[in-house]
Formats: structure tokens, sequence, C-alpha cells
């Protein structure tokens, strides 16, 4: 009777702590996965020994740190003030809420901060109304900078507006619009958010406008999710990228829309492992890869991945653009899936770029090889043709792959067959129209392109 007594005892005191164990993991699943904003707590409030804040006191509201919120004020110094509290809090969000137009200056949100920092957009945020109200002091080159934070994101309900009209309207900007000129010079305009130096970062659901200069750009950066964006600017506004990304790793664009002046994504140097599926774009110039290899630079890309894509009324579709004189590698780009409707130069290789139409002939260029376009289909625009290839005349591109590619005119006839020139590749299926330019196997000269290849 003593034993069982005892035994029953020991099975009471396991229970309870494996009971405890279990709170506990429960308790770190919460902090780890539950929503910073949400109200309702999703497990039993944390015993003492072990305290948590109420979530609410996690959101820092810029209007408790003054922020009016009538699109005319200067509301900089109560973003400030919030991010600079938020910042040092595990899991917090910085609200800018619904209902009001928050007007700031040009401002960099710098960390390292405490992980699972948000920056949650429910109302309009803006800069000022064009160059003109542009405080002297600040930079105008960007606006919004996000600058060394870790697990990072930017989200919410509401808009981005970047008030670009008058920067467009600058005479050294490139309009393309009928009896458009512009003024010798450089024209420097913001972009409107960049993220500098930063990893683990997440950019989803907001709507963002009109920006000066491009829209979203990522520079030095590892490790991005975007999802559920819309872009929107003019067709004929200038220089107004959608996402622009340059040396940054890891990046996933998914389920958004954009249209814009210029190009819908733009790929720029030291890009690697790049995924972008379920966007459209359009008007727009396109997703490109480039321009690669400006003032005879090295430019590396590789592992690009574009998939189930809509580009409609736009310039170009998908493109790669390479400047002469470059050196490195663009390889290993998949271009699969894509509906073009109304596009000019569809799926194009361009190692001719040139700004100003005044560029010299050089030798050297960035190795263009291992490029796939596996069911194109759609309608182009026959003032160019669909297809063009122009590759270097000393540095082939070389293995690049044509599968079920069907490009038929939006209205009238083609007038010129697709274009080659020092391009070699194969071709899996029958191509509408023919591209019967594009050469079978390799280069004879093989082995001195292998020498620009110095990325790979």
């Amino acid at each position: 009777m003593i034993m069982k007594t005892i035994f029953a005892i020991l099975l009471l005191l396991l229970s309870s702590i494996n009971m405890e164990a279990r709170f506990h993991f429960h308790k770190k699943q919460n902090k780890a996965f539950s929503n910073p904003i949400s109200q309702t707590p999703a497990y039993p409030p944390a015993v003492p020994s072990d305290p948590v804040s109420d979530p609410s006191d996690c959101v820092f509201n810029v209007k408790d740190y003054g922020a009016i919120g009538d699109g005319s004020t200067d509301d900089t110094a109560a973003f400030v003030a919030a991010w600079k509290e938020a910042c040092a809090v595990e899991s917090a969000t910085l609200l800018a809420p619904s209902g009001c137009t928050f007007m700031i200056t040009s401002t960099i949100f710098s960390g390292p901060c405490k992980p699972g920092l948000v920056f949650q957009v429910d109302g309009i945020l803006m800069p000022p109304a064009g160059p003109d109200c542009w405080p002297k002091k600040d930079s105008n080159k960007q606006w919004l900078v996000f600058y060394k934070l870790n697990n990072m994101t930017l989200t919410g309900a509401g808009t981005i507006e970047g008030n670009g009209k008058d920067w467009w309207d600058l005479p050294c900007k490139p309009h393309r619009g009928p009896n458009g000129s512009t003024l010798p010079g450089p024209c420097d305009s913001p972009t409107l958010i960049r993220f500098f130096m930063s990893s683990n970062l997440a950019l989803s659901g907001l709507r963002i406008q009109n920006s000066p200069m491009f829209h979203v750009k990522f520079d030095g950066c590892e490790g991005i999710l975007i999802d559920k964006l819309s872009i929107s600017s003019p067709k004929l506004s200038p220089n107004t990228d959608g996402i622009h990304i340059e040396n940054t790793k890891s990046v996933g664009i998914y389920n958004s829309m954009i249209g814009n002046g210029d190009d819908c994504i733009s790929i720029g140097p030291g890009c690697v492992d790049v995924d972008i599926e379920g966007v459209t774009c359009g008007p727009s110039h396109g997703i490109s890869i480039g321009s690669l290899g400006v003032h005879n630079s090295e430019a590396c890309v590789s592992n690009i991945s574009v998939r189930n894509v809509v580009i409609h009324d736009s310039d170009n579709g998908v493109r790669i653009k390479t400047w002469q004189g470059g050196a490195g590698s663009v390889t290993g780009i998949a271009f699969e899936n894509i509906q073009m409707e109304n596009v000019r130069n569809c799926a194009i290789i361009d190692q001719y770029y040139c700004a100003n139409k005044n560029c010299i002939n050089q030798t050297s260029a960035v190795y263009v090889r291992d490029v796939t376009y596996r069911n194109i289909k759609g309608t182009y625009d026959v003032r160019s043709p669909p297809i063009h290839f122009a590759c270097s005349d000393t540095v082939a591109c070389t293995n690049i792959t044509m599968s079920e590619v069907e490009l038929l005119p939006f209205q009238g006839e083609l007038v010129d067959d697709p274009f080659c020139w020092n391009a070699y590749g194969l071709q899996e299926t029958l191509t509408i129209p023919p591209i019967d330019c594009l050469q079978d196997g390799m280069p004879q000269s093989l082995s001195d392109t292998f020498l620009y290849a110095s990325c790979i």
C-alpha cells in the first residue's frame, strides 16, 4: 500500500513537470509566431516568473509622439521618436494609422534594432511636394532609407505617395512624350524607398505610387520577400523603375502589380538567386537584367528565375542589357510561362546598350550564357521584331534555349524577322516566328570567351 502511494505521488509530480514544460513551450511559440499587434494572446498569460508585456504595449503609434497627420505639417520628428523606441523592443510595431496623411522629409531609419520590427503604414505617407519644397539640407537622391536592419517588415493597408510629378517635369528629365526635350547635365531625383545593407526583410500589402525616381531599391541586402505589392506611376514618368535590386542575394518577388514609366523590375550587378513569380507588369519597360558593365566594370549575375508572369503594353518584355567594355557574366537565367500582350522586343539580349547613343565599340563584354525561354506566348508590337539577340562580336552568347515560343502580331503583320548576332543555342520546338538566325552548337572561339567569365 505504501509503495502504491509513493508511485502515485511520483506520477503526479512527473505530470506537473510535463505540463509546465509544455506550457513554457507554447509561450515560446506564441512569442515567436503571434502577431505583435494582436490584442488577444493565443495562449494563457505568462506566469510572473517569466513576464511578457501586453501585446498592445509593443505598438508605437506615431500620433502618440506628436504626429498630426493633416498632410501639410512636418511629422518627421514624431516618426523618428517612435522609431527610436520601437527599435529597442523585440517584435515591436511602428504604426502610421489609417485616416491620416503624414508628411515627412528625407529620413534614415537605421539599426541595428531588436528582431521582428514592423513598420506599418495604414494611412498615407508622403514626402514634400516636389523639388521646390524639398529641404535644402536633405539629400535629393533618397527619401525613406532603412539601413543596417535585420528581420524587419514594411507593410500595411495604406499608401506611400511619392508626389513625383514636379520631379518628372524637370527640364533635364528624359521625357518620351510628344515634343519632349531635355537639357544636358545630371538630374538627381530621390528614390522613394531604399533598403541598404540589411537582411531578412519583408515588404507586403502596400500601395506605392508616383515616385520621383525608383519606387523601391535594395542595395547590399540578403534575404528579401516581396508579396502582394502594388506599384504605379504614369507610363511617361521617367526613371521610375518599380523594383530595383543590386548587390543583393536571395530575393523573392511574388503576386504583385507594377505599372510605371521604366523597368517593371530591374536586376543590377551582384545579384544572385532571384525568384520572380505571379507578377503583372504594364505599362513598363519590362523585366530587365542590367544594364551591366558600365564604365568597363565587372558585373556578375546568376540564378534568376522569372515564371508565371504577364507583361502588357510595354516597350520590352524580358531583357538582358550590357554595355560594351564590361567584364563578368550573366548565367543561369530562366524565363518561363510568360504571357505577352502588345509588347515590343518580347525577348531581347542587347550587348550594345548605350544610354546616349554615342558609345564607341569595344572588344570586351559581359559573357551571357545559359538563358532559357520556355512557354513564352502572346502578341507583340510590330514596330520591332519580337526576338532580338544582339551579342558581342568577340564574346558570343551561348547555350540559349528556345521552347514553345509563340508570338503573333498584336496588329498588322510582321515587318522584320527575329534578329540574331553571334548568338548560339538550341530550339527544342519550332518557334513562331521562326528564329533561324540562332546558331547551333558553340562558337569556335569558346576558349577565348571563358576569359571574360571571371565570376563563374
